[in-house]
């Protein structure tokens, strides 16, 4: 909410500038939706099953220790009735320590999955974003908006027809980019 309200701010910002500056400059917008460029992209499909394999054998990894755990407390468990009070104290802080190390696997696998996610659709947005600058240029545009955030927030929520057709360059951004 709050990257909608600085991201709305900044546009309102941008118009209230062009609005005070289009008698001195005749300043050119656009805007593009890289996301849809990125789903159009052959290689985003590679990116996905590579994305999907490396999650799916980090889940796995974290699934055998999550059940090799959950044995030990099992086990812990059934012994728990025959073993000393100071064993069992011993055992159970070691259960604990394995559970909160468990957690952190989780989190780093967590991390890795985006890392890697980051790496391989990193060099797909580079080539969108050569392609939108040689439209801009191509087109004389002083400005180009991504139409959504990070998040998938929408920044432009609306646009007629007219508007959509004179300022929504992410058809030329995909011809640019051979995705026809």
């Amino acid at each position: 909410m709050i990257k909608r309200s600085i991201a709305l701010g900044i546009l309102v910002i941008c118009l209230g500038f062009i609005t005070q500056t289009s008698h001195a400059q005749q300043l050119k917008i656009g805007y593009v939706d890289p996301q849809a460029i990125l789903q159009k992209m052959p290689a985003m499909a590679a990116v996905q099953k590579r994305l999907q394999n490396y999650a799916s054998t980090k889940r796995k990894e974290l699934a055998d220790k999550q059940a090799s755990f959950r044995e030990e407390v099992q086990q812990f468990q059934q012994k728990s009735a025959v073993i000393s009070d100071a064993a069992k104290k011993k055992e159970q802080q070691q259960l604990q320590q394995k559970s909160q190390e468990l957690q952190k696997l989780k989190s780093q696998y967590q991390q890795e999955i985006q890392k890697k996610q980051s790496d391989l659709v990193s060099p797909l947005l580079n080539q969108i974003q050569d392609a939108i600058n040689k439209v801009a240029k191509k087109m004389n545009l002083t400005y180009v908006l991504n139409t959504t955030t990070g998040d998938g927030s929408y920044i432009i929520l609306y646009a007629s027809d007219s508007a959509q057709k004179k300022y929504d360059i992410t058809d030329q951004v995909m011809s640019q980019l051979n995705l026809d």
